[in-house]
């Protein structure tokens, strides 16, 4: 795909009049969160928020970075999300966390970023999560595990019977709005 850098704007998400340009950032969608040099961050006076947050680098070291919140603004998209302050000798990135917020992808053809179209209003099925001391779980016939919300009585499909004459449990049916399924 190749590698390709963007220009930005970071904001202190508190006194948005102050804010730096940060002009490359490398765009990654292998790093979870977006790194920026911390001069760049204090100087705008953002709070480390978390201390010692560990990571580990494309290069397998393991190292703890700091992270705070600010407002990233590309172009007309903005987001506000956590930004990891990077030390010398780091990466300034734009990450996949960011990406999302921004509501952006990669054009890997044009290497650039496009907008990802709607965003959905919500899931196809949406599904209720039950207190966990309520829950019960099963296996349906295509082998996917689900859990059902409390007080939710899910139908039964009747025991089928196996070639050699065995018959398997009730499978519940996956029809209630109120199931959980996980993998």
């Amino acid at each position: 795909m190749g590698s390709f850098y963007v220009k930005c704007k970071v904001e202190n998400a508190v006194d948005r009049t102050r804010s730096a340009i940060v002009p490359k950032l490398l765009v990654d969608t292998g790093s979870e969160f977006s790194w920026i040099a911390e001069k760049t961050l204090e100087r705008i006076g953002i709070a480390r928020e978390k201390k010692d947050v560990p990571f580990v680098l494309a290069n397998g070291a393991h190292v703890t970075r700091s992270v705070g919140f600010a407002i990233v603004r590309l172009d007309r998209h903005f987001t506000i999300d956590e930004i990891v302050f990077a030390e010398p000798g780091d990466l300034q990135l734009l990450g996949a966390h960011t990406l999302e917020g921004l509501h952006l992808v990669v054009d890997p053809r044009r290497r650039r970023l496009v907008a990802a179209g709607p965003a959905p209003a919500a899931p196809a099925r949406s599904y209720q999560i039950g207190s966990p001391s309520r829950r019960t779980s099963a296996w349906n016939a295509s082998r996917s595990r689900f859990v059902s919300g409390p007080g939710v009585t899910l139908p039964m499909r009747r025991p089928s019977t196996s070639a050699i004459g065995m018959t398997s449990a009730p499978v519940p049916v996956r029809k209630h709005s109120s199931a959980v399924y996980t993998s």
